[in-house]
């Protein structure tokens, strides 16, 4: 079983407007299948689900995204955001996206603390994707995936 399309758009509409506010909304780009995440300076976060459903719930986000995000949670510059600021923000970002999708899935489960990163995700050989969302906010790209065991 694999989350719907449909749903991990709301979830991830719904956590950004608890995270941000009142803001430019989330606007779907047409990516092809396949085609890495393209972003200078990119940020990703995973965290993993186990037990009722396994999968794995990941994050990209283009560099601008990120500081963004992490200035408005924390009511700072954009200019005055570390990297340990942005870490704490996106993996927050990604944990709080993977709950909810846990929480739509066959349970119990349990969600991982987040692995964030400057720089691509990587994924492990022994999952495949279930379902991806690219989307625009205020310009720049990001991507939420969902992957499942091969």
């Amino acid at each position: 079983m694999t989350p719907e399309l449909d749903d991990v758009l709301a979830v991830t509409e719904d956590v950004w407007t608890a995270l941000l506010g009142e803001t430019a909304p989330l606007v779907p780009r047409g990516v092809p299948a396949g085609t890495p995440f393209d972003a200078t300076g990119a940020w990703s976060a995973a965290t993993t689900v186990s037990g009722g459903w396994p999968g794995v719930v990941t994050v990209e986000l283009d560099e601008t995204v990120a500081r963004q995000l992490t200035a408005r949670m924390l009511d700072l510059p954009a200019d005055a955001t570390g990297d340990g600021d942005i870490a704490d923000a996106v993996g927050e970002l990604v944990n709080m996206v993977g709950g909810n999708i846990k929480s739509l899935m066959p349970g119990p489960s349990v969600l991982s603390l987040p692995s964030v990163a400057a720089g691509r995700a990587a994924f492990a050989s022994d999952v495949v994707e279930a379902c991806r969302l690219d989307l625009l906010w205020q310009g720049a790209p990001l991507r939420v995936s969902v992957h499942v065991p091969a």
